[in-house]
């Protein structure tokens, strides 16, 4: 499994009744409006996960630079 880490959105659109994503590297998916929806809300949790363990770790990188500066 290829775990590059890509900075660009894929692309959502709806064609007759099916959600299409087109992402990075080639990735296709088609998917139902059901399976979009819950995989939409699985990606915003995901990413607010992340978003708070960046959070965390700048956090930690600057007290370990105030400790050693002072």
């Amino acid at each position: 499994m290829d775990n590059k880490l890509h900075d660009e959105a894929s692309t959502v659109t709806a064609d007759h009744g099916q959600v299409l994503v087109d992402g990075p590297d080639g990735v296709a998916v088609s998917l139902t409006p059901d399976a979009a929806v819950e995989t939409s809300d699985r990606l915003l949790e995901a990413a607010v996960e992340a978003q708070g363990q960046i959070l965390t770790e700048t956090l930690a990188e600057k007290e370990r630079a105030a400790r050693k500066s002072g």
